[in-house]
């Protein structure tokens, strides 16, 4: 018998849940904000996107920062509007 698939939970449940047991990776990123992959690393390229940082050389985000990002943003765009 072989061991059952691990299910990961869908990433954008993270920004409205509590934190979770894990840093986000760029694919989950990408995958929160239905961009593609290139545009998640432009982003930390051009610091426009949601903070990350390295372990080593792994690309990863603190949930709670991506969540303040996003408030951030929301918070611009109704200033804007």
């Amino acid at each position: 018998m072989s061991a059952p698939a691990r299910v990961r939970p869908d990433p954008r449940a993270t920004l409205r849940g509590g934190l979770p047991d894990r840093y986000l990776t760029p694919e989950d990123i990408s995958e929160m904000f239905e961009v593609p992959l290139e545009t998640v690393y432009q982003w930390r390229k051009k610091r426009t996107g949601p903070p990350g940082f390295r372990i080593g050389k792994h690309l990863r985000y603190d949930p709670a920062d991506v969540r303040a990002y996003v408030a951030e943003r929301k918070s611009t765009d109704q200033d804007a509007a």
